[in-house]
C-alpha cells in the first residue's frame, strides 16, 4: 500500500500535476517553486519517484497522469479497506458511522451508488 500513499508534500505536488495537466517540466518546476517554494532539482526528484510509482508520466518533457486523482484515491480506498477491514465495506462504516453521525443527505447519497451498484 505504500505505493499508493502520498505524504503531505507529495500530494500538494500531485494536485498540482492533476490540476494543470498536461503540463512541460518547466511549467511544472515554474509552478512548484511558486507554490511549493521548491528548487528545480526537488521538483525533478519527487516527480520522478511518483512516475516510478505509476501515478505520473512524462513524455518529451510533458507531464501528464497515468491514473487521475479519482483513480489513485479510489485504489488508495480500496486498499484501506481491504487491509485494515478484511476487504468488508460494511464493517468500515459501520466504524466509521460509530464516532459519525450521518447527515440525511450522506444517508440519501450512500443509498444512490448501492441502488445503482444493484442496478448494474
Amino acid at each position: 500500500m505504500d505505493e499508493m500513499k502520498l505524504g503531505v508534500v507529495e500530494s500538494r505536488f500531485a494536485d498540482i500535476v492533476w490540476q494543470n495537466e498536461p503540463l512541460s517540466t518547466k511549467e511544472l518546476v515554474s509552478l512548484c517553486e511558486k507554490e511549493l517554494n521548491w528548487k528545480r532539482t526537488t521538483t525533478y526528484t519527487v516527480l520522478k519517484k511518483l512516475c516510478e510509482r505509476g501515478i505520473f508520466q512524462t513524455e518529451s518533457s510533458t507531464v501528464t497522469a497515468k491514473l487521475s486523482r479519482e483513480e489513485f484515491y479510489s485504489i488508495q480506498s480500496e486498499k484501506f479497506v481491504e487491509e485494515t477491514f478484511e476487504g468488508s465495506l460494511p464493517a468500515f462504516l459501520a466504524a466509521f458511522t460509530s464516532r459519525k453521525k450521518l447527515t440525511q443527505k450522506e444517508v440519501s447519497e450512500l443509498r444512490r451508488l448501492v441502488d445503482e451498484y444493484e442496478v448494474k
